[in-house]
């Protein structure tokens, strides 16, 4: 029978764990200040546990190493921490009202992950770094996000009008999304009548993506109903 104990410097194990606390709990603190689902014991719970997986898997086995017969790869442990992880924050992502939400919590949870392994590596100028790259983009990118919001150009808006009951927005839809466009919105505006008996039914559709809109705008005049398309830039559509 082999020692009971894997290593005799079970006591200096702490100290990276005791890192680890610290930084996560910051992170954790934050969050809990945010109100963010994933607060601080999910924080503090998943650094400590990261460097804990990481010091087992580093130290846990060295009493097994000291036969010539075994060859352990140490980093098998460490790697698991990382898709356990990825399956925790999958966990904190969920779709509400045809929105993505929890992006940014998975996010932190994960970058914790990463801290608390760093830790157990006995990487602690690398840990700090981590957390204070996390807090530069929660607090610090936060501001520059907003700058870039308010300066970002407006997605192109589209006016179509067309003759109802001959299916010209499946169409036009058909041909926004093979020009690489995505209709981000769109507003059905009140029906009206023309003299001669046809109803006609004017949309804005509010767009995204990268291609040609005059090419857009051309193909979409050729289809059979349709009786005007006119592009544009406009702040909002008034539904």
């Amino acid at each position: 029978m082999g020692p009971l104990w894997s290593t005799g410097q079970q006591w200096s194990l702490l100290a990276p764990v005791l890192v680890a606390l610290v930084l996560s709990t910051l992170i954790g603190l934050e969050r809990e200040l945010s109100m963010k689902s994933a607060g601080l014991r999910t924080h503090a719970l998943v650094g400590v546990g990261s460097a804990v997986f990481m010091l087992v898997s580093k130290y846990g086995f060295d009493d097994f190493l000291a036969n010539p017969h075994v060859s352990l790869d140490p980093s098998r442990v460490a790697a698991q921490v990382v898709s356990g992880v990825g399956f925790l924050g999958g966990g904190l992502i969920f779709i509400r009202s045809n929105a993505v939400q929890g992006l940014t919590t998975a996010a932190t949870v994960w970058v914790t992950a990463a801290i608390g392994m760093a830790c157990g590596a006995g990487l602690p100028v690398l840990a700090a770094a981590g957390t204070a790259g996390f807090f530069l983009a929660t607090r610090g990118l936060s501001r520059l996000a907003i700058f870039a919001a308010r300066h970002r150009r407006e997605p192109p808006i589209l006016q179509l009008g067309y003759d109802d009951g001959q299916g010209v927005l499946r169409a036009a839809l058909a041909a926004c999304t093979s020009r690489g466009w995505t209709v981000r919105e769109i507003v059905v505006e009140p029906e009206t009548v023309h003299d001669d008996g046809r109803k006609a039914t004017a949309v804005a559709l509010r767009l995204d993506g990268r291609g040609d809109l005059f090419e857009l705008t051309a193909e979409l005049s050729e289809i059979p109903g349709v009786r005007s398309a006119v592009a544009g830039r406009a702040r909002r559509i008034e539904g």
